[in-house]
């Protein structure tokens, strides 16, 4: 797709891989001011409840701007079995990057909810060592997502697939709402184009893994007339510094 600038590129690649993988895919822009942005994201089967890879990056002359991650598909702060399945032997996989690409400052605490641990939020001048870096972070964390898959085990209990199927549409109810993205997608290819990709290949499930609303799952967004408050947070803190420790434990500050 082409903005209209006539010289930015949009390029959207989208993937399955029965039987684990539900949704592979992959945002990336090109602008001819030396924006770039990749967006990529793994969304496994509801029969697996495997975190979701997610990696955005944007990056400008001057500025990058990183969240590298397994969102975890169920709670971490209160879900110790959880948090030990799925993150404990990856925190020295995030011990290697922690220091290279540090804490990049407030994040609300409405978002932390949807962030693991190994999470590197980061934020730096533009470099191309950090860059290389960069690089590194995601071939490792991809690499660590696709072990997981590779042992990951099939739910047979109906109530266990449905758990999984309604928290991955509720992370996705969430991201699409509050992708940060939105606004430069309609800067560059429009409102409703903006939309469409941010629904239909971004998030894609919001429409059919579930019924609930974005107001359904978060009712403190609700506006007096029904409509939802435009506001990034609504409550609780914002976190400066990394809420885990080095255990993988939610501190809190």
């Amino acid at each position: 797709m082409q903005a209209f600038d006539g010289k930015t590129n949009l390029y959207m690649l989208a993937y399955e891989a029965p039987p684990k993988i539900r949704l592979l895919r992959s945002l990336s822009i090109h602008g001819s001011d030396g924006m770039q942005v990749l967006d990529f994201g793994v969304y496994p089967e509801p029969e697996y409840d495997l975190p979701i890879f997610c990696a955005n990056f944007f990056s400008s002359s001057t500025t990058s701007i990183v969240v590298l991650d397994l969102n975890p598909l169920h709670d971490v702060v209160e879900n110790d079995e959880y948090r030990e399945k799925y993150y404990k032997s990856l925190l020295p996989v995030y011990a290697k990057y922690a220091d290279l690409l540090p804490w990049g400052g407030k994040l609300t605490s409405e978002s932390v909810k949807f962030f693991s641990p190994i999470v590197i939020w980061t934020r730096f001048s533009t470099s191309p060592y950090l860059h290389d870096v960069l690089y590194s972070a995601f071939k490792d964390y991809l690499k660590a997502w696709l072990l997981l898959s590779d042992f990951g085990e099939k739910e047979t209990n109906p109530s266990g697939i449905i758990a999984n199927q309604e928290a991955q549409h509720r992370y996705l109810a969430w991201r699409e709402e509050k992708d940060p993205g939105y606004n430069l997608l309609k800067r560059l290819v429009g409102e409703a184009e903006a939309k469409t990709v941010v629904r239909n290949f971004l998030f894609q499930g919001v429409n059919t893994l579930g019924t609930k609303s974005f107001l359904d799952y978060f009712p403190e967004y609700r506006c007096e007339d029904g409509t939802i408050n435009e506001k990034r947070s609504m409550m609780g803190k914002s976190f400066e510094r990394c809420p885990w420790n080095s255990r993988g434990e939610f501190i809190g500050s």
